[in-house]
């Protein structure tokens, strides 16, 4: 077990202004559609290095039924066609909107992507008019991570020590 020291941050109104350009040419975020396998890769290539499994772990018919479902929105960031990362949320067309997963692939960290992949998931979240969008973040996550979201327009609402299997 381990303890980390888990942020909870919440966004209760849309983002301002006009929306990000992309940060390099061929740089796009789509919501798309993916299938456990390709899911799964992506989730390793972006979270592994911060230690993602929750849904590594679930159960494989869980995990089918999860991505299925018309509340999880899944925004994937190509460059050049290429997978660079992703933004997944649940709860989408509820009050309430979880953003469950976000980053980008290690190799492409640095470059502007993460902010603008957020920003333009954050917006397709935000047309379905929910109250509140909210995420939580631990001391394994990317160092640079509450930063991004302070600048998305999240604030912190709570703090507090959790164990985690290890």
């Amino acid at each position: 077990m381990v303890d980390l020291l888990v942020t909870y941050l919440e966004m209760t109104e849309p983002p301002s202004g006009g929306g990000f350009a992309a940060p390099e040419p061929g740089a796009a975020v789509m919501r798309e559609t993916l299938g456990v396998a390709d899911y799964v890769s992506l989730c390793r290539a972006v979270g592994e290095p911060v230690q993602w499994d929750q849904r590594l772990r679930m159960p494989l018919g869980d995990l089918e039924r999860l991505l299925a479902s018309p509340s999880t929105h899944i925004h994937v960031l190509r460059v050049d066609g290429e997978v660079a990362g992703l933004c997944e949320f649940t709860g989408v067309g509820q009050p309430v909107v979880e953003l469950a997963h976000f980053g980008v692939v290690p190799a492409l960290q640095g470059r502007k992507l993460g902010p603008y992949l957020l920003d333009r998931a954050l917006r397709a979240v935000w047309s379905h008019e929910p109250e509140r969008v909210w995420l939580h973040t631990d001391t394994h996550d990317h160092p640079g991570a509450r930063s991004v979201y302070g600048r998305a327009g999240f604030k912190a609402y709570a703090q507090r020590m959790e164990t985690f299997p290890d």
